[in-house]
């Protein structure tokens, strides 16, 4: 049978090429004032014998399956049962297959235990994409994360603990011109006392949808930071950014106006030095046109 996938269908970058398994649809918290991805979706957990239905599927077809990205925003969400079945049905199915990965909401971390997080790991899944946004407390109530800067240290330390790898992204311009500063300070406060495999950057571009909302709920009136602002708000955080463990970065996302790859703290130089020549007016930028998410 064909793969009727429910829609929108939304995936991280790096899964461009993976095979998109949904596992629940939606979003369980689905208030986040600046994300738009779930607002048409109602939040379910799927049953196995479809999601089996699926993976048999794609087996008989595309047998050598390496990658497989668990959608659709929340499948963390569901029962660690549900979650080890599933993965020992893509490990029996796909021979090939050598990584599985999932969305991460703070609230998934806090929920599971390390043992059943270290049980999923065991079972297969190997990385969780996880979205600080932000580690203002303030900032955080403003957008409605239903997060906690301590929170989510709490819940980053147990992914640790147990072992799966962590690639996190943090939102440029997410405090305005007004509170930009206590948005980077904040952020690379938290990031530095949490051990994460990459951290990414992505700029803040709200849709139409939501933009009213998130005005409404940021309580005050709400200036966006320019390019120029942003590309300031980058330095600050790299030149900031003291990572426990060496930590992969990259800007490279479709939403930033300047794309930086590097490792830190080894390639800080490098990247500050970018950016100081971005900000010269000695790069060019990607053009608004080409901007997404």
């Amino acid at each position: 049978m064909p793969i009727h996938y429910d829609m929108p269908l939304w995936r991280p970058p790096s899964e461009a090429n993976s095979f998109i398994l949904q596992v629940t649809l939606g979003c369980s918290f689905n208030h986040c004032s600046f994300c738009s991805m779930y607002r048409t979706k109602h939040f379910a957990i799927r049953p196995l014998e479809p999601v089996r239905a699926e993976i048999q599927t794609v087996a008989r077809a595309y047998p050598d399956v390496r990658r497989v990205f668990l959608a659709d925003g929340d499948a963390l969400a569901a029962p660690t049962e549900h979650l080890l079945a599933i993965l020992d049905m893509l490990h029996a199915s796909l021979p090939r297959l050598e990584r599985v990965s999932s969305y991460a909401l703070p609230a998934n971390l806090l929920k599971k235990s390390v043992e059943e997080l270290a049980e999923l790991r065991e079972g297969g899944l190997t990385l969780l994409y996880y979205g600080i946004e932000t580690g203002s407390a303030d900032l955080l109530r403003r957008i409605t994360k239903g997060a906690t800067p301590e929170a989510m240290v709490t819940g980053l330390t147990k992914a640790r603990r147990a072992e799966l790898r962590i690639s996190a992204t943090v939102i440029l311009g997410l405090g305005g011109q007004e509170h930009w500063q206590e948005h980077i300070d904040a952020t690379t406060d938290l990031v530095n006392r949490v051990e994460l495999d990459y951290l990414s950057t992505l700029q803040l571009m709200l849709d139409p949808t939501i933009r009213d909302e998130f005005h409404r709920k940021f309580r005050e009136p709400f200036r966006e930071q320019d390019d120029r602002a942003l590309l300031a708000e980058q330095l600050r955080l790299i030149e900031r950014l003291n990572p426990p463990a060496p930590l992969v970065f990259r800007s490279n996302h479709a939403s930033n106006a300047l794309a930086l790859a590097g490792i830190l703290p080894r390639d800080r130089p490098a990247l500050l030095s970018r950016l100081q020549l971005a900000l010269a007016g000695g790069l060019r930028l990607r053009p608004e046109w080409l901007r997404g998410y």
